[in-house]
């Protein structure tokens, strides 16, 4: 009986975990908009009478009742926190590109919620085990609640490796374009909208939010600078700080940007160049461990079975 109580407790865990992440994602897809405002504004247009009450009964169950115990559990870890860890979260996610556009407080919920799916999925496997002793699941158990709660943080870093390298790779025909677009006489803004128009990658976003920014009313530099941060890339810093300089100083933005350019090309010829280097040590280890021994077990079984069948003779 204990132990139907004990795998029921542990399924409970994981359907809960399940449903705080999916709640999570769909927080993520609606948090530049309000629901009941949608609702609200789609009744008026069609001329209908209804309370307040239907449109929240009409809403999904996650909007009614899971999204508000994410937020309730955010503002509690918010108050634990320390501020300068949220500040880091927050700029981690900026430099992800706001991946869900969470804010820093669902992505710290994350961390417990992986932490007690991951933990429970392993708890509910290890009641239906009998091959382990119970030292050793209790370890996996905690095992892999520890590992779900980094989890958010190895996935955020993978987002923002991936983002930087997008960007570094787009860079050099971005500045291109930014440099034929100012010779031919545009403005500096008028380019950088070429390019968001042109293309549909990171950089290009990055660009196209400078522009808005830029529309409401914020400086040019400033802007710029805010984007680089949001990047984190040394090439993009040491870009905007040229393009910054020569707003500053009245230096040629055509002469400026083509070196730029020419310097964007270099460094990514040698970025390639210095991964293309690191691939043999990076092949040591799958070779090692799954070319070596199956080239072991195709070359070396053959004999085995000669071997074998000669020593029978002997026999």
């Amino acid at each position: 009986m204990s132990t139907v109580i004990i795998i029921v407790v542990g399924l409970g865990i994981t359907v809960v975990a399940i449903l705080l992440v999916a709640a999570g994602i769909r927080k993520s897809k609606n948090a530049l908009e309000d629901p009941l405002a949608a609702r609200l504004a789609e009744y008026s247009q069609r001329g209908e009478s209804v309370s307040l009450e239907e449109i929240e009964m009409a809403q999904p169950f996650s909007d009614r009742v899971i999204m508000p115990i994410m937020r309730r559990l955010g503002e509690i870890s918010t108050r634990f926190t320390p501020q300068h860890v949220l500040e880091t979260t927050r700029k981690q996610l900026e430099m992800a590109g706001n991946p869900g556009r969470m804010d820093a407080s669902t992505f710290m919920i994350l961390h417990f919620v992986a932490a007690v799916l991951l933990g429970g999925l392993i708890f509910a496997i290890s009641l239906f085990s009998k091959t382990f002793t119970l030292p050793i699941k209790l370890l996996l158990i905690l095992v892999f609640t520890v590992l779900g709660y980094f989890l958010p943080d190895l996935l955020i870093r993978s987002k923002i490796n991936g983002r930087q390298k997008q960007v570094r790779k787009a860079m050099p025909d971005a500045l291109d374009l930014l440099t034929i677009c100012v010779e031919a006489g545009l403005g500096f803004d008028a380019a950088m909208s070429k390019v968001h128009e042109k293309w549909d990658n990171e950089l290009s976003m990055a660009f196209g939010r400078v522009i808005r920014e830029i529309q409401l009313g914020k400086l040019r530099r400033d802007a710029l600078r805010d984007m680089a941060d949001r990047i984190g890339l040394a090439e993009m810093t040491s870009f905007i700080a040229a393009v910054v300089q020569s707003e500053m100083l009245g230096v040629s933005m055509a002469k400026v940007l083509r070196i730029q350019s020419d310097q964007m090309r270099v460094r990514r010829r040698q970025y390639a160049e210095e991964q293309a280097h690191k691939a043999p040590i990076k092949m040591i280890f799958p070779m090692g461990l799954l070319i070596f021994p199956a080239l072991m077990i195709v070359l070396l079984t053959p004999a085995f079975l000669r071997l074998s069948g000669a020593l029978k003779y002997f026999q």
